[in-house]
């Protein structure tokens, strides 16, 4: 037991708090999701011993909250009891759980993250970049305006120099992120398109879009099929008219980006969002989206920079867990020209996070 796994520990833990928590009474992953409002499959990901996902601080608060008392699955319905209508002893109870998960979780996570037999290549095989399955992934750009394409020589399909990733957008975080993506998953197959030029099976794969809803046709088109509570404002004709609104708790928020008095950017606004493919529920799709192209290389940037990508992969697993719909709005400095990478364990860089 001593060598085991520690993310093995709490997943075991958490199975044996739905199967033999009471005597005689043993809870379905079926009844556990829905007091939860988590899906099953995701109930089943915490509870795998091949290959557990460590779920975040609030769902475990609510595994120490539903199994300090029998009563939560008393009815036909299971349901969280609020802290003030248990007894003394619940309350105490639903205390020690949660500091016994918590304590489970850390471990896990540590061992995740600073093991030598974890760390290193898994890293990259368990952060968010990676897909198990292998499928074909999608990296998908706008197009540069004609008029830009005019001014490039090499971007004339018709010179004999031509170079066709000069007609696509967002060149820098295509770079990174294509060269982070092969090497996350060497056996996959990652394509490069334009939003104008996609078909149907670039549409079914993993899909990575970069850029916003000014360029990327397909970013504009998820945000709105995904109904995030972020809303993405490219309105470049009139002043002010670029930003970023959130829905937070009932107030309407706008995030925008800095600029100094000779309009060189100070600091881009950028969303980073992941969820389930519409078109294939089997695959993902992600947006990487700044205000500018800055705020995009710094959304892709906070993933793949071998600085920063291991603490904030491991915010993103302790904050959404096996989650598949999350987002998280951040600020992307600029400092001399350079863009800076966001530290999602900072609180100034994160603006907006959501998990559904």
């Amino acid at each position: 037991m001593v060598d085991q796994d520690p993310r093995q520990l709490l997943a075991q833990r958490l199975r044996s708090l739905r199967e033999d928590r009471w005597a005689g009474r043993r809870i379905t992953q079926s009844q556990l999701a829905e007091a939860l409002g988590v899906s099953v499959p995701l109930i089943s990901s915490w509870e795998s011993q091949g290959n557990p996902r460590i779920p975040p601080p609030p769902r475990l608060a609510a595994y120490a909250s539903l199994f300090a008392s029998q009563r939560s699955f008393d009815g036909d319905t299971a349901h969280l009891i609020k802290p003030q209508e248990m007894s003394d002893e619940e309350r105490q109870t639903m205390n020690e759980l949660k500091r016994e998960l918590t304590h489970l979780r850390g471990a896990a996570l540590r061992a995740t993250t600073s093991s030598p037999e974890l760390g290193g290549v898994r890293m990259l095989a368990e952060e968010p970049w990676r897909f198990e399955d292998d499928d074909v992934i999608t990296i998908v750009c706008g197009q540069i305006s004609q008029q830009m394409m005019d001014k490039i020589p090499y971007a004339n399909v018709d010179n004999p120099d031509y170079i066709e990733l000069l007609t696509y957008s967002e060149l820098d975080s295509l770079f990174e992120l294509h060269g982070h993506l092969r090497a996350a998953n060497p056996d996959t197959q990652v394509n490069l398109r334009i939003a104008q030029k996609l078909v149907p099976d670039d549409l079914t794969s993993h899909l990575a879009t970069l850029g916003g809803i000014d360029w990327n046709s397909l970013t504009r088109s998820m945000l709105e099929k995904l109904k995030l509570p972020v809303r993405q404002v490219a309105d470049w004709r009139t002043e002010g008219g670029q930003y970023f609104e959130v829905e937070d708790n009932g107030i309407t928020i706008q995030h925008r980006p800095i600029l100094d008095e000779q309009s060189t950017l100070r600091e881009d606004v950028a969303l980073f969002a992941r969820a389930v493919n519409p078109y294939n529920r089997e695959r993902t799709v992600t947006i990487c989206s700044g205000m500018y192209g800055r705020g995009t290389y710094g959304a892709v940037r906070a993933l793949t920079d071998a600085r920063f990508r291991e603490r904030n992969a491991e915010y993103v697993r302790s904050q959404f867990g096996a989650g598949d719909t999350y987002c998280v709005l951040t600020r992307v400095p600029v400092e001399n020209g350079v863009t800076v990478t966001p530290d999602w364990t900072t609180d100034e860089y994160r603006l907006f996070e959501w998990v559904g």
